[in-house]
């Protein structure tokens, strides 16, 4: 493959990377393979540093107009409209499973259904409450582009976080709309992840300071490493639904350990 090739199937792989973890109207790719469906995932933490971007400025823009809380709340529906609440449902379905599941195999089934129970509604109900209540925090304390670096940062090492466990872990399952992701993007593919990570670490270390990066990092690391174990020890491995778990974990993760210097 040509080197102007090579670059076009890398632009066409961050293509259907966005359209997998959002719902911007994109042009179908024709060539879709789960092979290459499995590539993509190396862009993961790229699309989702573009969410963050695309959050940033609605919360920007809000802000100027009404008061932090407010929009903090219109930023997060427009997040969910973006990405169709692809993880929320994730971490609802697995607080479900896990809450209601005594066993592996029950535990599996119920996340398999589509209704939502008491523990997922609990647990999404927390989890966007904290969401709202950390970015509303940093839009007082630190004004709305402050807040844009923050979502930035929050999406984006999230999904990078969610990549680790992809790959540190076996599937599951014998089989699921996840299976094409159980072998990870490769080696090439989590060097372009690594590299995505540390721009946003480099990122918070001069926008926000050392100690708030390595604050960030450090409640990354152990939400990531909190959820992986649980998903081992109950599981077996991870699911389509523990990784949209881990993610917005560690998202919130990092908008706490930002909320903490701000």
């Amino acid at each position: 493959m040509t080197p102007a090739a090579s670059l076009r199937e890398e632009a066409r792989l961050v293509v259907l990377a966005l359209q997998f973890v959002t719902r911007l109207p994109l042009p179908a790719d024709a060539g879709y393979t789960p092979d290459r469906m499995r590539r993509a995932t190396r862009y993961f933490p790229l699309c989702g540093a573009l969410i963050g971007a695309l959050l940033g400025l609605v919360f920007a823009a809000a802000a100027a107009v009404f008061p932090p809380a407010v929009a903090a709340v219109l930023t997060l529906a427009a997040g969910v409209r973006l990405t169709g609440a692809l993880h929320e449902d994730g971490l609802a379905d697995m607080a479900d499973g896990l809450g209601g599941g005594l066993t592996r195999e029950r535990a599996l089934e119920i996340m398999r259904d589509s209704r939502i129970g008491s523990y997922g509604a609990v647990t999404l109900m927390l989890a966007l409450v904290l969401k709202l209540a950390a970015l509303a925090g940093l839009g007082a304390a630190a004004g709305g582009w402050a807040a844009l670096g923050a979502l930035v940062a929050a999406h984006g090492l999230s999904r990078l976080a969610s990549v680790i466990v992809m790959v540190r872990l076996p599937y599951a399952r014998d089989e699921g709309k996840a299976a094409f992701a159980a072998a990870g993007p490769g080696r090439d593919g989590m060097a372009i992840a690594w590299a995505t990570g540390g721009a946003l670490m480099l990122g918070l270390w001069i926008g926000a300071g050392l100690a708030a990066a390595l604050t960030v990092l450090a409640l990354t690391v152990a939400a990531t490493l909190f959820m992986a174990r649980m998903m081992m020890r109950r599981l077996g491995g991870h699911t389509g639904d523990g990784l949209g778990a881990v993610q917005q974990v560690a998202e919130i993760a990092v908008l706490l350990g930002l909320l903490a210097w701000a």
